[in-house]
Formats: structure tokens, sequence, C-alpha cells
């Protein structure tokens, strides 16, 4: 049997078009999400030069190899906190409370950054901001895709707007705590993070009403014999990490490397359970082996586009000329010009889908095109190396992030809502957590490769990066009409 709802007809407000054609819980959504993304990524502009400063630049003075390796790790963590944010909202809470409690997490989080001190401070604040996160992202992205049927056309619409106001948060986040860092210090920087998510939860409290009893309840949930069950097995893995933190096993330069491992056997395993569920019917079945392909897509993309809090960040600091007038602009900048282009160009690609309709690219296309894309991007890096310190003009890393823009817009927006379509009803919002499980794993591998970037060496590494991500969208071009046929009239 088939499933063409995902939640009852009645959590959804039928025919709602208040908010630019789309409906109004749409809008909330967009607000939360904005300010999360404002926290998350105006701490993530200035955590790296946090790390790797010297103790007279206000910075921990750890080597430039290990700062990458935890920035990649806390970035993988974050999107593997979507697997536990999206168990609990499928299983005991329900996707909009988790949603709730995610945002209180965050907050704590960045406020453990702005007041504890050193490396303590660190390990507090990016362990809530990570589980924090990836609670609030899987289950946000959740409750957008209720708000459509499967057969809604606006859906990528939505979802592209929705995925603007992501944008506008990471475009505003890092300019506002990069100026704070370099006028009054890093902890000042973490504190004003730490204001902008209280703001979206402020907001998020208010106009909850809007969301018409979406995600209130859990779709699959958990038997109460079983809840000590889960409750000792928790309990019994964090014991397992603390023995091994404790005895040198896990450490800061290997971190990244532990999160890749952890990432591939997690989808593994993912995969597994939702392919041998007994309450997946065949055609979810099919759905579910058509998005394997997608997620190794996914997987390229991320390990690319995620640099730009590792390679683009050391770029910034020491290739790039960021002289304007006399002034030298904060490093942190650089990643508010990506978003940049993202506003710009997202109201164009959600009309263009729209007016599009049943003729636009197929969903396996337009994966292709993206990640083919990165590796174009890269590829574009090559005629710069060779240049001396800090001589790189802005000019041509911003041409540079526009294509990263345009091959975000063509990949991760389309993912979000393709993960909500080929959903298994009983997996509903855990495969949205399977899509940034393939974040994880990307982002996380963007702190391994980083580690062997070196900007007097840059050819090569530009150069063989580039060079796989074309491949792949080659490869996924080619084999995109038995995907689309195992999608089962999903596009």
């Amino acid at each position: 049997m088939t499933t063409t709802e995902t939640r009852p007809e009645g959590d959804r407000p039928p025919g709602d078009r208040a908010f630019f054609g789309q409906p109004m819980g749409l809008a909330n959504l967009f607000g939360v999400e904005m300010w999360e993304r404002f926290s998350f990524y105006g701490m993530q502009g200035i955590l790296l030069i946090y790390l790797y400063y010297s103790a007279d630049q206000g910075g921990l003075g750890i080597s430039q190899a290990t700062a990458t390796s935890i920035v990649g790790a806390y970035g993988g963590l974050v999107y593997l906190a979507t697997i536990l944010g999206g168990w609990v909202a499928d299983r005991v809470l329900g996707s909009e409370r988790t949603l709730f409690y995610s945002a209180v997490l965050i907050m704590i989080g960045h406020i453990a950054l702005s007041v504890l001190p050193g490396l303590t401070g660190v390990g507090v604040g990016l362990v809530c901001v990570a589980i924090g996160s990836g609670g609030l992202k899987a289950n946000a992205t959740s409750i957008v895709g209720d708000l459509y049927d499967e057969t809604d056309k606006r859906r990528d619409a939505g979802f592209s707007l929705f995925y603007m106001g992501i944008n506008i948060g990471a475009l505003v986040g890092p300019l506002l705590t990069g100026l704070a860092q370099e006028k009054l210090g890093f902890h000042y920087g973490f504190g004003l993070a730490a204001i902008g998510m209280a703001l979206g939860l402020i907001q998020y409290t208010i106009f909850r009403k809007n969301l018409g009893g979406i995600g209130k309840r859990p779709t699959d949930p958990l038997p109460a014999a079983l809840r000590l069950r889960y409750g000792a097995a928790a309990l019994v893995v964090l014991i397992a990490l603390a023995v091994l933190i404790a005895a040198g096993v896990i450490h800061a330069s290997n971190l990244a490397n532990i999160t890749v491992g952890v990432s591939i056997f997690a989808a593994i395993c993912y995969f597994v359970v939702i392919l041998a569920s007994r309450q997946v019917d065949r055609i979810e079945r099919r759905r579910v082996i058509a998005f394997i392909p997608l997620f190794i897509a996914s997987v390229a993309f991320w390990s690319l586009f995620q640099q730009i809090f590792t390679v683009l960040t050391i770029y910034a600091d020491k290739r790039m000329n960021r002289d304007i007038f006399g002034w030298t602009f904060p490093v942190s900048w650089v990643q508010s010009i990506e978003p940049v282009w993202v506003i710009a160009l997202a109201p164009v690609f959600a009309a263009m889908w729209d007016k599009l309709g049943d003729r636009q690219p197929s969903t396996p296309i337009k994966f292709a095109l993206g990640t083919a894309g990165m590796g174009v991007a890269f590829l574009l890096f090559l005629p710069l190396t060779g240049s001396g310190p800090n001589s790189v003009p802005v000019i041509a890393v911003i041409a540079i992030l526009a294509v990263f823009a345009v091959s975000e817009l063509l990949l991760s927006p389309v993912g979000l809502s393709l993960a909500t379509k080929l959903a298994p009803k009983a997996f509903h919002t855990q495969m949205v957590a399977l899509f940034f499980l393939s974040v994880a794993l990307g982002t996380a591998l963007s702190g391994s490769l980083a580690g062997y970037y070196d900007e007097n060496n840059e050819f090569p590494y530009f150069l063989w990066l580039g060079v796989v991500a074309v491949a792949i969208g080659v490869v996924l071009t080619l084999i995109a009409r038995p995907i689309r046929t195992l999608m089962g009239g999903v596009r």
C-alpha cells in the first residue's frame, strides 16, 4: 500500500497561501531557522581562528591542523545529531517539541562559549550547540515538509524560501560576530551568537500556533517498557566515550577522522534498518534504494562546500587581500559572501522551479549539476595559485563563491525536499536525518581533507578535489534514468 500523506490531513492547514503563496507556518520556521543559522554561522565564523590564533591575539594557540580537525568534527557532529533529533521526534516527543527543546540547548551552548574560559568553554559549548542544532535542523525541515502533501507543486519553491532564511542568518551572523571579535574579543562574538538564538526562541514560542498542530505527536511512539533499555544503552555509550578520551584514543587531532568513521558506520546501519523494516512497503523500499547514489553525491558535495569553514577561512587569513581603502576586514566576513549570492539567487531558483513545473530537471540531474559545480569551483582556484601571501583579489573569491552558491541551490534545498518525499511513513523525520547524515560525513571529511591543505602548495589540492567532484557529477548524470525509475513517480 502506498502512502500519499506523511501526517493526518487534519494537521495540515488546507489551502494556506498567506506567506508569499506558501503556508503561514513556513514564516515561523523561516524565522527560527534564520536566527539559529545567525548564531551557528556567527560562532563558526570565528571558531577556527579562535582555536589557532595565539594567546596574544585572544586565541588558544592550537596548531592549524588540529584546529581544522576540531572544526570538521564539530560540523560533522552537528549533522550526526540530526539522527538523535529525528529519533527523539519520531519516537518520544514529536518534531515540534523536539525543535523547541533543541533551540534552548543551542542557546545554552553559545552562552557556555562566551563565559567559560579556554578548552572547557569550547568542549561544553560545541557539544551543546552540536546536539541542539542537530535536533533543530532535522525537525524544522521535517515540519516544513509536513506543510505540503506529496503532490503539492509548491514544495520545492517553499523549501527554497526556507533556505533563503537560512542564508540570511548565515550572511549576517559572521558579519556581526566578526566585528564583535575584532573590536571587543572572541567571547563577545560568542555572546552575540547566544543573543541571536534567544531571539529566535522567543519568536518561535510566540508563533507556534501557526503550525496548525503539525508535529505534536511522535509518528512511532516508543513503548514505555523500552525506555529504560534505551536509557541504559545511552549511558553505556557515554561511559565508553569517557574511557576512550581518558585513554587518549580520542583526541583533538583525530576527531575529524573518527567522525568520518562513525558517520559511515551510522549511514550503513541506517540504510540497513530502514530497508529491512517490516513497516516499509515495496514502493517505499525502492525509493530508499534510489536515495543511495544521491546520498553519495551529497557527501562529495559537502566535503568540498564545507571547506568554507576550514580551508577558505585559512585562505582568507593568509592568501586573500582583505584590504579595502586601507581597512582590513575581519577574516570571518569571507563566510558571508556566499550567502549573499544565495539570497540573491534563491528567489530566482524558486520562481524558476515553480514556472517550469513538470518540465524542470529531475532531482538526480540537479544533484549531478550541484556536485559537478562544486568541482568546477575548486578548479577555479587553480589560476590563483602561486601568488604571494595576502595577494589574491577579493573579487576573484567573490566570483568563485558565486559558483558555490549556484551549486548549493541545485542540491541542498532540493535534497531536503527529496528526503521528505522519499521518506517511508514510519521513518519520516529519520529520513531527513539520513540526508543530514550525508552532510555530517561530508563536513567531517572537509576537516580531514583540510589537513592536507598547504597554502604554499595549493595546486594539487584544488586540482584533485575538483576533478573527483566533476567525475561524480558525470557518473550520476549517466545513471539518472534508473534512479528516477526507482523513485516511483517522485521527481
